[in-house]
Formats: structure tokens, sequence, C-alpha cells
């Protein structure tokens, strides 16, 4: 079982508790790249390797083990918002969002497409709500592939040489990207946006403004009434 390192991991106990697999076989982070993990997976002779939200880049050598090839779930609707942050990114960039499963390549999140669906940003959406319900669409796009895994006949779609999106993770850190400046003007729909997109479950990725050399975060609560 690969799952993320310890600076990446966000689900991992919880899978490696699911799995019952014995720790021996747990490898973390980029242990996956080891002698002893590359024969452990050699004497399964698998016919996919999957992937939940694995956030590093497969080498050649793992890509080729299974018959079929290595599978990926990633919270986006390719080829929009390749890499990480995926519902900040698409409600701050009005980009399409959903849930796709993929084939790994090389290259971060460029791999041909066997299923994905779209899912619509709501007024009410903050990055941390949306992210939710990408998690639960990811199991429905994943139960609508099965079949045609389990036959090993899977689907395979092509993503466009060019367009989508593509971010890193450290990009949500950039300058101006999280700060409101508190002198500035705007307008209540822009800083909506804002709060919204950076209101996930780390508080350290929220808005934030200073004043006399404080910080303060912002996170939002946005609930929807009839009226």
């Amino acid at each position: 079982m690969l799952v993320s390192g310890e600076d990446r991991a966000s689900h991992s106990k919880e899978l490696i508790e699911l799995s019952g697999i014995d720790e021996e076989l747990v490898f973390r982070g980029k242990d996956f790249l080891s002698d002893k993990a590359f024969a452990v997976l050699i004497s399964c002779r698998p016919d996919y390797i999957i992937g939940i939200h694995f956030p590093y880049i497969i080498p050649a050598k793992v890509l080729g083990m299974p018959s079929v090839g290595v599978l990926n779930l990633h919270p986006a609707f390719l080829p929009y918002n390749r890499g990480w942050h995926t519902p900040t990114w698409a409600i701050l960039e009005g980009t399409p969002i959903g849930a796709t499963l993929h084939f790994m390549s090389e290259g971060l999140d460029v791999g041909d497409i066997v299923h994905q669906k779209q899912i619509i940003v709501r007024p009410d959406h903050t990055a941390n709500s949306l992210y939710a319900d990408l998690k639960a669409l990811e199991i429905d796009v994943f139960k609508e592939a099965l079949p045609a895994l389990m036959e090993l006949n899977p689907v395979r779609k092509c993503q466009p040489s060019n367009g989508g999106t593509s971010h890193k993770r450290q990009d949500l850190f950039r300058p101006g990207i999280q700060e409101i400046q508190l002198n500035q003007t705007t307008t209540a729909a822009a800083l909506l946006l804002k709060l919204r997109a950076l209101t996930t479950s780390s508080v350290q990725e929220a808005a934030y403004f200073i004043v006399e050399g404080v910080k303060y975060h912002v996170q939002v609560i946005v609930s929807p009434e009839d009226i």
C-alpha cells in the first residue's frame, strides 16, 4: 500500500486502518521507490496500481509494472486544476471543477482520462465544503468506472496538449493571494470570493489582514436561506 509521507498525509492513517494491510506492506512518501517496495509490488503481479490523491510523480519503472496501468483519483475536472488545492483555484479562477479517474504518467495529472464528472460551484461553497463534495463525487466516479476496470479494458481519453490549468502546492502562498490589503479598494463580491476560496481545513491557508504587525486569519461560513 502506498500512502503520502507525514508532510502531506491527510488520510493515510484512516486508509491503512481500513485496508487491514500489514505495516510491512505499507510504504510512506517516496519509500515506494525503494528496492524493497519494488520487489513487493512485482511479487503481487498487479493489473492496476490505484492511487487516491497520490502527490508524487511516478517513475517509468513503476508505471510499467501493472499489466493495465497506474490510476489516480484526482479532485478536479481535468485538464483544469492539475496539482494542488483544486477547490481553492476553481473558486478563485472560475474554472470547471469535478472528479477525475485517470492514468498516471511521468507528468503531473496529464495522463489519459478514464472517467470524470463535473460539479457546479454554488454561492455557499467554500473550498472546504466543495472539497467534501468532491470526495463524495470521486466515489461515484470510481464506482461507475469499476465494471470496465474489472474487465481490464477501461476507456482512455487523451487530455488536450494545451489548455487547462495547473498549480503547485506553494502557489497558494504567493504574495497577493492570501493577504487582504485593508486600504485597497475592492468589491464585496471579490472579497467574498477570496474568503470562500481560502476557507479550507487549515487556518494557515486562510485569507488574512495585518494590523500593527499582527496577522489575523479570516475564515467564513456561508449558509443559504430562502427569502
